[in-house]
C-alpha cells in the first residue's frame, strides 16, 4: 500500500466509524412508541404516563366537540401504524369505526377497565326518546374511576416499552396519588352544601354527581347538540324554581344559549362547568377539575372544607 493511498483509507475508516457512532442517536426517536388517543382526557393520561417513551397524538383537535368528530383519511390510515390506540368505545362513532378497521391489537378500549353506566335521562316527563338511550361515557369526571384508567393505561405502556417500564410505573403511581388527593378535595369540598341539585345543559356529570352526593338534572341528554323539547324545558324550569336553583351550568364547546335562556327565566345565573371533553385553555385535567370544584362550591353554597 502506498503512502498516497493510506490517508484516503484512514479517512474512509474514520467516516465509517463516525457513521456507526451516530447510528444509535439517529434511531432514538424511532424507538419511541407512537400512541393515538381519542380525546383530551385520554391524551392527558397517555402523555403523563409515557413521558419520553412515546409520542402521543390526540385525534380530536383543540376546540372540536368530540362527540361529532370526523377523522381525515390520513388519521384513519395512521391508526394502522400506531403502537397503541387509546379510545372509549361508544363515545365517538367515527373513532370506533376507524379503530375496528385499522388498529388491530393496538386498540385499547378503556371501558374494559371501568364499565359504563346507563346514562339515559328522559327529555320529557312520561316521554321516551330512543335516540337518547345509551351508556354515559363521561367516566373521567370521577377521579377514582379515572385513576383506574390510569393504572390500566400505564400497565399497557409498560408492556409495550419494557426498557421504560419502571419509569412508567413510577409516573403511574404518582398520577394515581394525585387523583386520590383530588378525590379527597371533592369529597371534603362538597360535603356540606346548601343545595345538591346540579342543573346542566347536557347529561355529562352523572359520574361526578354520583361520586359526591349531588343530583344532576340535565336539559338535554347524552348528545349536547340536541335541542331540548318544550316539555323538557318546562319540566326543568319548574324543578329549578321549586328547589331554589341559583345556577344553570353550560359547557365550553357548546352554545350556552339554552342555559342562558333558562337561567333568565328562573332568576338564576348561567355559569360554565367544564366536562373536560376538550383540552382546557390553560393548565391540565387536574387544574381544570379543581376549577370545577370551586365553581360548584360557589353555585351550591358549600361550606369551606
Amino acid at each position: 500500500m502506498t503512502r498516497a493511498r493510506l490517508p484516503l483509507l484512514l479517512l474512509a475508516l474514520a467516516l465509517t466509524g463516525c457513521a456507526a457512532d451516530a447510528a444509535p442517536a439517529a434511531s432514538g426517536p424511532a424507538d419511541r412508541l407512537e400512541v393515538a388517543t381519542a380525546f383530551y382526557p385520554l391524551e392527558f393520561l397517555a402523555a403523563r404516563l409515557a413521558g419520553d417513551a412515546a409520542t402521543v397524538e390526540n385525534l380530536t383537535a383543540p376546540g372540536t366537540e368530540p362527540h361529532d368528530l370526523e377523522l381525515t383519511p390520513q388519521q384513519v390510515a395512521r391508526l394502522g401504524e400506531d403502537d397503541l390506540v387509546v379510545y372509549l368505545r361508544g363515545f365517538q362513532p367515527a373513532v370506533d369505526t376507524a379503530v375496528a378497521q385499522q388498529a388491530g391489537d393496538a386498540a385499547f378500549d378503556v371501558t374494559s377497565v371501568s364499565p359504563l353506566q346507563d346514562g339515559y335521562v328522559p327529555l320529557e316527563e312520561g316521554v321516551e326518546h330512543a335516540d337518547e338511550e345509551g351508556l354515559d361515557p363521561h367516566v373521567w369526571l370521577d377521579p377514582e374511576r379515572f385513576s383506574a384508567l390510569a393504572g390500566a393505561v400505564g400497565a399497557r405502556l409498560g408492556q409495550l416499552a419494557p426498557a421504560q417500564a419502571d419509569a412508567i410505573a413510577a409516573r403511574t403511581e404518582q398520577l394515581r396519588g394525585e387523583l386520590q388527593a383530588l378525590d379527597g378535595e371533592f369529597t371534603r369540598g362538597l360535603a356540606q352544601c346548601e343545595r345538591k341539585e346540579l342543573v346542566t345543559s347536557h347529561n355529562a356529570f352523572g359520574y361526578l354527581a354520583q361520586a359526591y352526593g349531588l343530583e344532576q338534572i340535565s336539559i338535554t341528554g347524552l348528545t349536547p347538540e340536541q335541542e331540548p323539547t318544550p316539555g323538557r324545558l318546562a319540566e326543568v324550569s319548574t324543578y329549578a324554581k321549586q328547589h331554589g336553583v341559583t345556577t344553570i351550568f353550560f359547557e365550553e364547546l357548546v352554545s350556552p344559549a339554552v342555559a342562558e335562556s333558562l337561567a333568565s327565566e328562573v332568576g338564576a345565573r348561567a355559569v360554565e362547568l367544564s366536562p373536560l371533553e376538550g383540552a382546557p385553555e390553560s393548565g391540565d385535567y387536574l387544574t381544570q377539575m379543581r376549577a370545577n370544584l370551586t365553581t360548584l362550591q360557589t353555585a351550591l353554597g358549600c361550606s369551606p372544607a
